[in-house]
């Protein structure tokens, strides 16, 4: 099975599994340098709530935790990659941080969160996970999607979003939204 590292943190270059199956395209070290450097760039990771969509094998998640998160949620519908991010999260022994969730991901999420990190198959409808996901922000709170090569954003934001940032990095594309304060 092959391994991702950690890139920084308190778990900075520990070892996780990564499934690279069909199901999941692990998110590799510089993508996910520069999907951590922007996020620090717009707030504070530090005790966040954290919304780790279409989770694989927690990269994201644990990377988050690793720098500081509060919480993670981490939803996955695929059974091989939550069984791999399972043993991730016992072999890093954050499991009191960690809720997983076994489902696809939906518009009625009951929880809020600070931070929403959603890195979805490429072949999964990009406009339908922001207009799913934004609903589960806090006001100010900010959602990074990754979605493929240089395509346009995926999304006109309307009223309480807005694309605060989006930049390329090959075949990856991220953007940063925001919810507004005042909704």
């Amino acid at each position: 099975m092959a391994k991702l590292r950690i890139i920084a943190g308190r778990f900075g270059s520990r070892l996780i599994s990564a499934d690279v199956g069909r199901a999941t395209h692990p998110m590799g070290d510089r993508v996910r340098s520069a999907l951590f450097a922007r996020l620090l760039s717009h707030r504070s990771i530090d005790g966040a709530r954290v919304l780790d969509a279409f989770a694989g094998t927690g990269t994201l998640g644990l990377e988050a935790l690793s720098r500081g998160a509060g919480s993670v949620t981490f939803i996955e519908r695929d059974r091989i990659a939550l069984g791999v991010l399972r043993s991730n999260v016992k072999l890093l022994g954050v499991g009191e941080q960690v809720t997983v969730v076994s489902a696809p991901v939906k518009r009625d999420q009951s929880d809020l969160y600070d931070i929403i990190l959603a890195d979805p198959p490429y072949n999964y409808p990009q406009p339908e996970t922001v207009s799913r996901l934004v609903e589960a922000l806090q006001p100010s709170g900010l959602m990074i999607l990754s979605y493929p090569g240089r395509l346009r954003v995926p999304y006109q934001p309307i009223g309480v979003v807005v694309v605060d940032d989006f930049r390329s990095y090959g075949e990856a594309t991220l953007a940063v939204f925001r919810k507004l304060s005042d909704c």
